[in-house]
């Protein structure tokens, strides 16, 4: 997953526990992110399972968001714990829509489908709410 997101011009900025947080930067930023989201679910989809005994394939569930954030390293000095790091709404949500998806699933918001609805063939799932939002928001499935 890691090689995927660099090749596609993405920055790892944490693990957590079994989920990678990853950045993309600059003009085709959410381009960028879907494609290499696309590509770390089509090399999960080869992977062969474990052994003959299980039958256990990993999937992924992915929640793509883009927007303004506050990036840099964050933290205290005073306690000399600082992470160079992203925040903001737009990661949180990011992170919720994430959370929304089904195995297998890349999940944007319509802000996102907005700016990449000529670029990539995406289904609306609907409206769902997400965790501390007001309103529901509404979501698409990235297909290809």
């Amino acid at each position: 997953m890691v090689k995927e997101i660099i090749a596609h011009h993405g920055l790892i900025d944490k693990f957590i526990g079994d989920a990678i947080m990853a950045v993309f930067h600059g003009d085709h930023h959410l381009d960028n992110a879907i494609d290499a989201c696309i590509a770390v679910r089509d090399q999960i989809a080869k992977l062969p399972a474990l052994s003959e005994n299980v039958n256990f394939k990993p999937n992924v569930s992915i929640g793509i968001n883009g927007g303004e954030l506050v990036s840099g390293n964050i933290g205290s000095v005073s306690l000399r714990r600082l992470d160079y790091t992203v925040i903001g709404d737009v990661v949180n949500t990011a992170s919720r829509l994430q959370s929304a998806a089904k195995p297998g699933q890349i999940i944007i918001g319509k802000s996102s489908y907005d700016q990449v609805k000529e670029s990539f063939k995406c289904n609306k799932v609907g409206e769902v709410n997400l965790k501390n939002k007001a309103q529901p928001i509404i979501i698409y499935e990235v297909l290809e």
